[in-house]
């Protein structure tokens, strides 16, 4: 499986942002990735650092959005994994996850399970849960378990996925930090992202692909200063070894990934051979008094 991980900053337009996306989608596939993986909400700014209900409009494109991208992947005969902004009934929206074939066709699609809502990231004001489940999607480049952003933070999501035959866990994401926090607070933050995904990978023996986006984006309403992302997309094998680290400006990184190394390392650290599935049965519940 040779990768592209797509980093980059959101433009004054829509049109503008494609348009840089398409350019660099096109760069990977001249450098022969087969699997190209975009950022999260990769087709705006990120809206949720507010609570505005006029932001729903980003989503009246939504079927033209999808033929486009299946038109992008199609044109450059790549496995696309694409993150929008999901209109399904009216008041009904999802953050939502769509990979297409190098034909164009779609593969299959994943709704974020888990919602955040804390100061500058209110997705809980625009999005419903998924209801979707934990389903990898059967692709040309292999069997991909496509989680999103927050989702990222609970290895039972990575572990489902890994239970059902996904040979890679991707990660879609928008993360960063405001800048009047602290360096050793920014540097915490940036850490345990990096090493919760990590962790995935070697509790499972899986590869793992984790994209997010850079640059500083404003709260239109002045609430707060923004966001600052940080980049630092990355991909690492199932030992939680670094195949590659991206750093916080723009970047098309590709990367080949061995997914036979799964069942290699997997024989050496036989996780799922020890799992003691008869003793979990509290895991289903919500706390343990």
């Amino acid at each position: 499986m040779k990768v592209a991980l797509i980093q980059h900053s959101v433009k004054n337009s829509k049109d503008e942002t494609l348009s840089k996306t398409v350019s660099m989608i096109k760069e990977a596939s001249l450098k022969g990735a087969n699997l190209v993986v975009l950022q999260e909400l990769h087709q705006s700014s990120y809206f949720c650092i507010v609570e505005d209900p006029k932001n729903f409009d980003l989503a009246n494109d939504f079927e033209e959005d999808l033929k486009f991208w299946a038109s992008i992947a199609k044109e450059f005969g790549v496995v696309l994994v694409t993150s929008l902004f999901e209109k399904r009934a009216a008041g009904l929206y999802h953050n939502s996850a769509f990979v297409f074939e190098k034909d164009g066709s779609l593969a299959g699609k994943y709704r974020k399970m888990h919602i955040p809502d804390d100061p500058g990231f209110y997705e809980k004001f625009y999005f419903t849960p998924g209801d979707l489940g934990y389903e990898p999607i059967d692709t040309s480049v292999g069997r991909l378990g496509v989680l999103i952003c927050w989702d990222q933070w609970f290895p039972e999501a990575a572990r489902l996925m890994a239970m059902r035959g996904a040979e890679v866990l991707i990660y879609p994401t928008a993360i960063g930090w405001f800048e009047d926090d602290s360096k050793d607070e920014k540097d915490r933050q940036k850490s345990s992202w990096i090493d919760i995904q990590r962790s995935h990978a070697i509790a499972n023996g899986l590869p793992v692909i984790s994209v997010n986006r850079v640059g500083k984006e404003h709260d239109p309403s002045k609430l707060l200063d923004g966001i600052l992302f940080w980049g630092n997309s990355f991909v690492c094998g199932p030992q939680g070894e670094f195949l590659h680290e991206c750093g916080m400006d723009e970047e098309l990184a590709i990367i080949k990934i061995d997914k036979k190394r799964t069942e290699e390392v997997r024989r050496m650290w036989p996780f799922f051979r020890d799992r003691r599935v008869d003793s979990y049965k509290d895991i289903l519940k919500i706390y343990i008094d």
